[in-house]
């Protein structure tokens, strides 16, 4: 599963994720105006969103490829269909 995956990649979007909940919880404790929490709180599911994109893309382009080069191609098709429609439930 490591070869699908940019991990250099999404270690820096995880990273910035982090440091976005990081300035939500501040926020909060600083009783920052409810607009711009929620602000910060739309950026973090966006970047998250993102880092979902990235899997999914890397999932495709290695996991899915090999599995429809070398194996049961009705299977890997079922199950990226299955993984796409988990990730939507997500937006």
């Amino acid at each position: 599963m490591r070869a699908c995956m940019d991990i250099p990649n999404l270690k820096t979007r995880i990273k910035k994720i982090q440091g976005q909940l990081n300035a939500i919880s501040e926020m909060i404790e600083k009783d920052v105006p409810c607009e711009d929490i929620l602000i910060q709180i739309g950026a973090a599911k966006g970047a998250l969103h993102k880092v979902g994109q990235v899997v999914l893309e890397g999932h495709l382009q290695h996991c899915v490829k090999d599995g429809i080069e070398h194996g049961d191609a009705d299977k890997t098709i079922a199950e990226f269909a299955k993984a796409v429609e988990h990730f939507a439930r997500m937006s």
